[in-house]
């Protein structure tokens, strides 16, 4: 073969740009080399890229299929930036003849068009696989932040980040793990290739608080295993699913709000530098997501509150006036009405306007909750147990601050005898009264809390329960 194809050769290297260009451009240059030197084989070993260990082999000859053959031989290695990343081997030239120094030379200008191949190669699947990870952490930050609008969940920020991070880095399962009541940290998302069953037993699973895995993810570092089944560090038993692993602290401000879990399975390929590197970038990246997820969501909740609070104050300072004016009146009219049967139904007018009145002010109490992720109070549970008996239409009055002077435990017992009650006049019309008094006394003078349950027809007797406060002896 000519030597004058050797230009398109050179091009073709210097314009690797994936991994199936790479091999043709190796094998141009292993032809090249029995061509010109007129060996009988000749091989190009690489190395891998992470551990130095063996790599791509391609060969080229007649005796390619069979190993290197007998005879005189010259190796040339293939640099990368001053390293050395592979080898060019050739054997056999006919009749036991030596290589000549141009054959050396020759093969070593191979060598370096080898290496510049290479080079190349690695730049553009770096470039590409940087690329993919940038657009994947983007995409996730837009899933997150206009997920609210139609999944508000937590649950979804965060399976979002699990699945993203599953496919970014070709791995079976990507789960997300967050602090667990007891210290350590529970699995909260997960998205996996694998069996519903294994899904089911990822969310049992968890990191104690004595594990080295853990206190290094506190730390703010991250943990890599290129086998996960045996590294001594697992203690989960998902663990026997998995090699190669990455565990990526989710950081944000210098306080760590979780970690990401990626793993592949046994006998997969391990994660390579990059790899590792781009997955931690990936991580910080959605730990910020998640964080702005939350500010977003916390906005949205103070705007729902404010509308609570404007609502309440209207309630308060227009309705509540406006129906308690009208009962002035229709009282005022009762007294000077002359007719039994007038003075009756004004007289029922104006119960039904004190139960109105009542129920508002109990819609009031209502809206003026904390946010749901706080706990509940007195007067919260109590609405809901009362609503959720009665249909939603019982009149709950409260006096004195019942949330600062029942503890928790008078107030389990005020539950439970609300609930006995209440299931004693069901059978009643569904307008009962309950009226929860801080304000009474026991006869020694010591403060009580008392629950009186009654039906207004008089068709059920009054229940009524006490308890002192600070005390732990029911009446």
């Amino acid at each position: 073969m000519p030597v004058s194809w050797l230009p398109q050769l050179w091009e073709e290297s210097g314009a690797v740009g994936s991994h199936h260009d790479l091999r043709r451009a190796l094998d141009r240059i292993a032809e090249a080399a029995v061509s010109l030197t007129g060996a009988h084989h000749a091989a190009v070993a690489l190395r891998d890229a992470d551990d130095g260990g063996p790599g791509e082999l391609i060969t080229h000859g007649v005796s390619a299929g069979a190993g290197p053959p007998a005879g005189a031989s010259l190796e040339v290695p293939i640099q990368v930036e001053g390293e050395v990343c592979g080898t060019l081997y050739l054997a056999g030239k006919g009749d036991g003849e030596e290589f000549s120094d141009g054959d050396r030379h020759l093969v070593r200008v191979l060598g370096a068009e080898a290496g510049l191949a290479v080079n190349n190669a690695r730049m553009h699947a770096a470039a590409r696989q940087r690329r993919r990870w940038i657009e994947g952490a983007a995409s996730v930050t837009t899933a997150l932040l206009a997920g609210p609008e139609t999944r508000s969940t937590a649950t979804h920020a965060l399976t979002v980040v699990a699945e993203q991070g599953r496919e970014l880095a070709e791995a079976a399962t990507g789960a997300v793990l967050l602090p667990h009541a007891e210290g350590g940290m529970e699995v909260v998302a997960i998205s996996t290739v694998l069996s519903e069953d294994v899904r089911t037993e990822a969310f049992r699973g968890w990191i104690p608080p004595a594990s080295p895995v853990l206190h290094q993810l506190h730390a703010g570092l991250a943990v890599f295993s290129d086998d996960f089944a045996a590294d001594p560090r697992s203690v989960s038993p998902l663990s026997r699913h998995y090699g190669p692993t990455m565990l990526l602290p989710l950081r944000s401000n210098g306080r760590v709000l979780g970690a990401l879990a990626l793993c592949r399975m046994s006998g997969d390929r391990r994660f390579s530098h990059t790899e590792r590197t781009l997955g931690t970038q990936f991580a910080a990246q959605a730990a910020v997501a998640l964080v702005l997820v939350d500010r977003h969501r916390d906005r949205e909740r103070l705007a729902v509150f404010e509308d609570r609070d404007r609502i309440a104050r209207d309630l308060h300072d227009l309705v509540i006036q406006r129906l308690f004016a009208t009962g002035m009146l229709l009282e005022t009219a009762r007294r000077k009405a002359l007719l039994p049967e007038v003075q009756e139904g004004l007289g029922e007018a104006i119960d039904e306007l004190d139960a109105t009145i009542q129920e508002i002010r109990t819609a009031i109490i209502a809206l003026q909750q904390g946010p749901s992720k706080a706990p509940p109070g007195l007067r919260t549970r109590v609405l809901r147990a009362a609503g959720a008996a009665l249909g939603g239409r019982p009149s709950v009055q409260f006096v004195g601050p019942v949330d600062a002077r029942v503890d928790e435990r008078t107030g389990r017992e005020l539950l439970a005898a609300l609930d006995r009650a209440l299931t004693a006049v069901q059978a009643s019309p569904p307008r009962v009264s309950v009226v929860v008094d801080t304000t009474a006394t026991l006869p020694d003078g010591r403060p009580r809390v008392r629950l009186t349950v009654r039906s207004p027809d008089g068709s059920h007797p009054p229940v009524t329960w006490e308890h002192p406060l600070g005390g732990h002896s029911g009446c």
